[in-house]
């Protein structure tokens, strides 16, 4: 084995939404690692971060966040748990939810994996036909295109 390889550690940084897309993920990594020791998950949630102007008051931004992250808590956790009954060690399972200026979602993600130590990136892919995914762009195609060091897998 040469010195200069990569040897890529066990942790999985599945990155979801409430996408029917974004379940899939988790449902694969949990029946595909279930229940295998060793894997260490977490769970992520990117929060785009509104621009200054998108809400009239502070106080209807602090409610909209305060509902948002209401419910994506509630997901994640439903998600962790998922995880858990597939096998998974509860102490090997964690959820995150950032809130962020993102120019791309992708580049959030990216930007998460990168501040962590997890060499697997999972992400759903999303339902766009081709010419929506050519004038939009993909998140999963941008992670795709743009990860370094490490592994992707785009579940659909």
């Amino acid at each position: 084995m040469a010195d200069d390889k990569k040897i890529f550690n066990k942790n999985i940084l599945i990155a979801v939404d409430e996408s029917d897309n974004a379940a899939r993920a988790v449902s694969y990594v949990a029946q595909f690692l279930g229940g295998l020791e060793g894997f260490k998950v977490t769970v992520l949630h990117v929060v785009a971060e509104p621009e200054e102007d998108y809400f009239p008051t502070n106080a209807e931004k602090d409610k909209w966040f305060s509902q948002y992250i209401q419910k994506t808590d509630a997901m994640l956790e439903d998600y962790r748990q998922t995880l858990i009954h597939a096998g998974f060690d509860p102490e090997d399972v964690s959820v995150r939810s950032t809130i962020r200026y993102c120019p791309s979602m992708a580049e959030c993600i990216l930007a998460e994996r990168d501040e962590t130590e997890y060499d697997t990136i999972v992400v759903g892919r999303q339902g766009l036909s081709r010419s929506e995914e050519f004038l939009f762009g993909s998140v999963s195609s941008k992670i795709v295109n743009h990860a370094r060091n490490c592994t992707v897998w785009v579940v659909e």
